[in-house]
């Protein structure tokens, strides 16, 4: 259990062996406490993140102007601020009023949490907290980041759409020729956006359908869905290969690519 600093009490040395890389988002955490957040960072970064430290709200505000992140994951007391004027700030400028943010404190008061949820923080987490439940609700938020289901059933990633109502994907409008086995492998990627899938995990996304249609030859599908569905197959930007590990439907993409 991580402590807030100041209470003496030891924190417990983490192990990271076991943690396996799920997804890539860039997160931001702001403390003061440079010995939690070098254990929180590193735990988090174990667990397939990207994580920057601020220690201050001014070095926060810095790093949102320098970068984009998928969360930010903010202390109540700072030494140059509140947390909860902060989190009012984020949610009064355009650029950052739908930011994701989980609120920690030492401060474990029913009112804080209650004030600190009314300001618009998406979650409150109260120290001292287990790592992996930190972790937990980390990945819940991030979840609200997927691609969701319009009223047609469509998942759109900028460009491309695809259709799962009408079982055909579009890019720029037009129809990508992919076979009924090529737009499910694709639909499989495209529902985990940022999460490495291997090729076990693959094949058990895809019950149902005859073995042999898959199997070893899952390269050769991915190789026939990218020539469709990239703008240059040789240097994919949807579609990526994680050596050793899988495959990964990339969450940026296009003009959200170049930004990142």
């Amino acid at each position: 259990m991580l402590e807030p600093h100041g209470t003496g009490a030891e924190v417990r040395r983490l192990s990271f062996s076991s943690l396996a890389p799920v997804m890539s988002a860039r997160l931001l955490l702001i403390d003061d406490d440079t010995r939690l957040t070098g254990m929180v960072g590193d735990y988090l970064r174990s667990a397939g993140f990207e994580v920057s430290a601020a220690g201050s709200l001014a070095q926060a505000r810095e790093a949102l102007a320098q970068g984009r992140f998928e969360l930010i994951v903010l202390d109540l007391m700072l030494p140059d601020g509140d947390g909860l004027d902060f989190c009012r700030w984020l949610r009064g400028d355009p650029r950052w009023r739908h930011q994701p943010v989980l609120m920690l404190s030492a401060r474990g008061e029913p009112m804080d949490r209650i004030l600190g949820l009314e300001l618009g923080a998406d979650d409150y987490l109260s120290k001292p907290f287990e790592p992996r439940e930190l972790q937990a609700r980390v990945k819940a938020l991030l979840r609200r980041l997927e691609p969701k289901l319009d009223g047609d059933e469509v998942l759109r990633f900028g460009r491309l759409d695809i259709d799962l109502a009408a079982r055909v994907a579009r890019l720029d409008g037009r129809i990508c020729d992919l076979t009924s086995h090529q737009f499910d492998l694709l639909v499989v990627l495209a529902q985990s956006p940022g999460r490495v899938l291997s090729r076990d995990q693959i094949m058990d996304a895809l019950k149902g359908h005859p073995l042999e249609a898959f199997d070893r030859s899952i390269d050769v599908h991915i190789s026939r869905i990218r020539a469709v569905i990239e703008d240059d197959p040789k240097n994919p930007r949807r579609v990526l290969t994680v050596r050793g590990a899988g495959y990964v439907f990339a969450r940026k993409q296009d003009a959200d690519a170049d930004a990142a």
